[in-house]
């Protein structure tokens, strides 16, 4: 039998060995010591909003059965000669669908107006340096998406999107810390992801996807009432079976040409989001109430939220 267990421990006890924790499963669960086979941690988060700072954790126990961890498998196969899929957009959306595709045995044919990450860091600079902005090449368009150079927060509070671990377990497989597993806000951090967005590359290409920069997408070719292929600015063709749309919120010329071509478009509501930034110090000690032992914990995250009238 396997069994959920929550336990708390104080912060400065955090650092207890795991036998210490399955002691503490062991008394709140009420099931003997000797029965526990093992125990696996789910979920770690840290509760501030006491004066005595806590660390909740979450553990899979294993009872009178096998202690054996049921894994990820991502069954990436050699897809170079495989039924084509046209991905417009390299950024999340597409790089995962490129993944998932090589899994089905099809083979990602993927399609960006922007440069690769390594090329378009040095476009980025570029905006603070030199006050140039290549339009192709930025924070919004390029290898990696908009988040590549923005933050690397993974957390989401929706619940209804797949399963959420399967994709952590991906960033997990492509260089990211263990610690993105457990952790309740799991952080890959920007200093991180460009080295794990070509990672991901890496294997799409290395099974035989393609990836194919400095593309910008002006045509869709339409077959039968179904999409089978795109054209480029540069007059590049690439066909295949179907054509999946990974553009993200800012390929404004995109939208304008399905509207043109009568492809239907569906409106759907939005939020305009404002970065505030304070000082860490001050957030962390506002949330671990001018803790004297606040070296001893993570930087501190927070959320604020204002809701103005009924519009």
């Amino acid at each position: 039998m396997k069994l959920n267990v929550n336990i708390s421990i104080t912060h400065d006890n955090s650092a207890s060995s795991l036998s210490e924790h399955k002691f503490l499963i062991s008394q709140k669960s009420k099931i003997p010591e000797e029965d526990i086979k093992g125990i696996y941690l789910l979920k770690k988060s840290i509760d501030a909003r006491q004066r005595e700072i806590l660390i909740h954790y979450t553990y899979e126990v294993f009872i009178n059965e096998p202690f054996i961890i049921n894994k990820y498998n991502f069954n990436y196969k050699n897809v170079s000669d495989k039924d084509r899929v046209i991905i417009i957009g390299a950024g999340p959306a597409g790089l995962f669908a490129a993944l998932r595709l090589i899994e089905l045995g099809m083979k990602p044919v993927v399609i960006e107006r922007g440069k690769s990450v390594e090329n378009r860091k040095l476009d980025i600079s570029s905006i603070t340096r030199k006050r140039f902005i290549d339009e192709n090449s930025n924070y919004c368009f390029g290898e990696g998406g908009a988040g590549t150079y923005s933050d690397g927060k993974l957390y989401t509070r929706s619940t209804k999107k797949g399963d959420v671990n399967r994709i952590l377990n991906i960033f997990r497989e492509h260089g990211a810390s263990e610690n993105i597993l457990v952790d309740s806000h799991p952080h890959i951090g920007t200093d991180k992801l460009p080295s794990i967005i070509a990672a991901i590359r890496n294997t799409i290409i290395n099974n035989g996807g393609e990836i194919h920069y400095d593309k910008c997408v002006m045509d869709i070719i339409i077959n039968n009432q179904q999409a089978s292929g795109v054209i480029t600015k540069c007059g590049n063709k690439y066909e295949g079976k179907a054509v999946i749309l990974a553009t993200g919120h800012s390929a404004r010329d995109i939208y304008e040409m399905l509207l043109r071509k009568k492809i239907l478009i569906e409106a759907k509501p939005f939020a305009v989001g404002v970065r505030v930034e304070h000082p860490q110090q001050l957030i962390d000690n506002i949330q671990y109430h001018n803790n004297i032992k606040i070296k001893n914990l993570p930087a501190s995250s927070y959320n604020l939220a204002c809701q103005s009238g009924n519009k």
